[in-house]
């Protein structure tokens, strides 16, 4: 029998060959420069027709604008080799990318524009992708990955709430808590499949000895805490019951992650930065239930969330993925580790900002300025392959 084909004949656009290419490139580029726009914005300097308050419009760009972005070029590459379907790719592929596009072009207009139109046109992307992952994942019988349809749900309802929430009251404060706990959730579900894999795959190739340990019961109970204490959080920020709830998830994360035995990757750049980034999940919760206990700044551990584990575990993802699908070697060139390095710096500087006051003003400003290095280097190293006409493997 002949192997079932990767991909459709196809000879139109490479960028659009595979979800991961235009999405991965887009996204890392909007990443860079809503930042550079924020850090102006934060600080009085420049202001947007937006309907959203400077904040809002930074943190839901962050989270509805390329944590979307990010997420659907994964989950278009990662889908065909759960279901053994073809990808989506060509004109189906743009026109998401367009919503996508059109998305973040209607919210900094939506003072401008309206509110409702906005926030129908933006709503739009993650229907469509959550329909499509829906529509494969059906279509391929590969019913164990539904939850992550279930997720993006989660993360559209987030959405609408958050242009509900903000349109009426001027903030978007659940709107914020429910994007944000959507994604760690991601995180926690995803990265708990690719990090001990690839370790494992490492480490049997390059560095015998003890492996991670396969995905138990142990692994089950961490994510249903994980679900629950945010859900919680989501709720009732500011309750001690929380703050109890939040820890007790943050040191079993903690325990989840030492089982995958990262500290035996020191030598494997690509593997070892997903450990890294993971470890802002644990150190998220105890910040956050720090917050919840008017110990600490909320902001402190929302950015170990956001900054630390979404952005170092993103560019992880998407540099690996970017090697691996465009035929090149799995290596981490100085270049990457470069890109590393900076988002690194950047998660640790806004942690900062946030819990040394009198520092608060460097320290995002360095932060700022080191993740809009980190993703425009993204694309300026992996940009011609991702536009290019490598095969995607």
């Amino acid at each position: 029998m002949n192997p079932i084909p990767r991909l459709r004949t196809y000879a139109g656009p490479a960028l659009l060959s595979y979800g991961f290419r235009p999405f991965f490139l887009f996204g890392a580029i909007f990443a860079a420069g809503a930042v550079l726009l924020w850090l102006p914005m934060s600080s009085g300097e420049l202001s947007m027709a937006t309907a959203f308050a400077p904040r809002d419009w930074h943190v839901h760009e962050m989270l509805y604008g390329y944590i979307a972005a990010v997420m659907t070029g994964f989950l278009l590459t990662a889908i065909p080799n759960w279901t053994g379907r073809l990808p989506i790719q060509g004109g189906p592929l743009l026109v998401l990318v367009a919503v996508w596009l059109a998305g973040r072009l209607v919210v900094a207009l939506s003072a401008t524009i309206g509110w409702l139109p906005a926030a129908i046109v933006d709503v739009c992307f993650l229907v469509l992708v959550a329909a499509a992952a829906a529509r494969e994942i059906a279509a391929g019988k590969n019913w164990r990955n539904l939850k992550i349809v279930a997720m993006i749900g989660l993360l559209l309802a987030g959405n609408i709430a958050f242009h509900i929430e903000a349109h009426l009251y001027g903030v978007a404060d659940h709107g914020i808590r429910i994007g944000i706990a959507a994604m760690v959730l991601l995180i926690t579900v995803i990265g708990g499949r690719i990090i001990p894999s690839f370790t494992r795959n490492w480490l049997a190739r390059e560095n015998p000895g003890p492996l991670p340990a396969p995905f138990a019961r142990f692994d089950a109970i961490v994510i249903a805490m994980t679900a629950a204490s945010l859900a919680l959080w989501v709720a009732a920020p500011a309750s001690n019951w929380v703050a109890l709830a939040l820890a007790v998830t943050g040191l079993s994360q903690a325990a989840r992650l030492l089982r995958w035995a990262g500290y035996r990757t020191l030598r494997d750049r690509l593997v070892l930065i997903l450990h890294v980034g993971y470890v802002f999940i644990p150190l998220g919760f105890l910040l956050v239930g720090a917050a919840a206990s008017g110990i600490v700044p909320i902001s402190a551990g929302l950015h170990a969330w956001t900054a630390g584990a979404a952005g170092l575990m993103t560019l992880a993802v998407m540099t690996r993925a970017s090697l691996g699908h465009t035929g090149q070697a799995l290596v981490a060139s100085a270049e990457t580790q470069l890109i590393y390095a900076l988002a690194a710096i950047a998660a640790c500087a806004r942690i900062g900002a946030a819990t040394v006051p009198q520092w608060n003003e460097p320290l995002l400003w360095l932060s700022g300025l080191a993740w809009a290095a980190a993703f425009i280097g993204f694309a300026i190293a992996y940009g011609p392959a991702l536009w290019g006409r490598r095969k995607a493997i």
